[in-house]
């Protein structure tokens, strides 16, 4: 299990930073700094950079391989960031729906996208012990 004193720290591309910064505040992330050329955000305790490369944006994203977001183990809060992301208005890249259904590993997950089209899974399982 994670360890207290850790936090995770992810980079990825943004093409603008006023976009970005509207984005992730609506899905409820804190802006911890902004600089001329990046952000930094509190997202769920971890820290996610957007750094301002709009030439590295992914014109076509898909799912796979290349996604990151939060695993809840709360279906409550799970459900409040979806129904936040509902009434924010955010970006769907893909609606609610159970993964592996019927299987042990069964999940809810929906995706978003950002403005520079980096795609953000949100899930659920509802047995914690298939989270790692």
């Amino acid at each position: 299990m994670r360890e207290r004193n850790k936090v995770f720290h992810l980079a990825i591309p943004c093409k603008d930073l006023d976009e970005t910064q509207q984005f992730y505040e609506k899905l409820g992330c804190t802006l911890a700094r902004r600089y001329d050329d990046r952000l930094t955000f509190n997202f769920y305790g971890d820290q996610v950079v957007c750094h301002l490369n709009p030439e590295s944006i992914d014109k076509k994203p898909k799912i796979y391989p290349r996604h990151y977001g939060m695993t809840f183990l709360e279906k409550e809060e799970f459900n409040i960031l979806l129904q936040k992301a509902e009434e924010q208005n955010l970006p769907f890249f893909q609606k609610l729906m159970v993964r592996f259904q019927g299987r042990r590993e069964e999940h809810l997950t929906f995706f978003l996208i950002d403005p520079a089209n980096n795609l953000l899974e949100f899930k659920y399982y509802h047995d914690v012990e298939m989270v790692y």
